[in-house]
């Protein structure tokens, strides 16, 4: 086993420090228990949620009744994406470490995820384009958790950031005009 580089442990371009084999290991755990439950939970949360999110707001033009939808999809996303992390392996025969961790984790960022562009939709519906305005911040709100999750991926995953951030968009994009059709029909 050759020892890994700075850049291969982190996904960073351009750094060729090299990690002992304990390092390496070390940083392949902290992917496997942490990074990686918690970038699923991430894209879960901030993907799956947009549909319902979206098809309430356009659906009902409420801002309190959208919130409530999305405050139920992301808590009850990241209840299900924790059990299914801890759930779907016990760690022994991937050395991914305990399930319940990884599934809090999951379950964490998951909900995380949803409430991001769940929280706009906080503002009151008496204030003038209360509608518009949470809508204009919920995409805002979109569009910074796609490009954190692929600079996640990029430095975690060694993903190059322009393919992991138009493979996000592009399935984000999907939900939310599939959340906005059904919610304007």
């Amino acid at each position: 086993m050759h020892a890994m580089t700075m850049s291969q442990a982190h996904g960073v371009a351009g750094s060729a420090a090299p990690l002992d084999p304990a390092a390496a290991e070390a940083h392949r755990a902290f992917v496997l228990r942490y990074v990686q439950p918690g970038l699923a939970g991430l894209i879960d949360g901030s993907v799956s949620t947009l549909a319902p999110i979206f098809a309430a707001a356009f659906a009902t033009h409420s801002n309190g009744a959208t919130f409530l939808v999305g405050l139920a999809a992301s808590i009850g996303a990241g209840i299900s994406m924790g059990f299914t992390e801890a759930l779907s392996d016990d760690g022994q025969i991937t050395g991914r470490g305990t399930p319940w961790m990884r599934g809090l984790v999951c379950g964490v960022m998951t909900t995380l995820g949803g409430l991001g562009h769940t929280l706009p939709y906080a503002i009151p519906d008496r204030w003038p384009n209360a509608f518009g305005l949470a809508t204009a911040l919920a995409i805002v709100v979109v569009v910074v958790e796609l490009l954190a999750i692929a600079a996640i991926r990029t430095r975690y995953m060694a993903t190059p950031f322009w393919r992991a951030a138009m493979q996000v968009v592009l399935g984000g994009a999907l939900v939310l005009l599939t959340g906005i059709a059904i919610g304007s029909a």
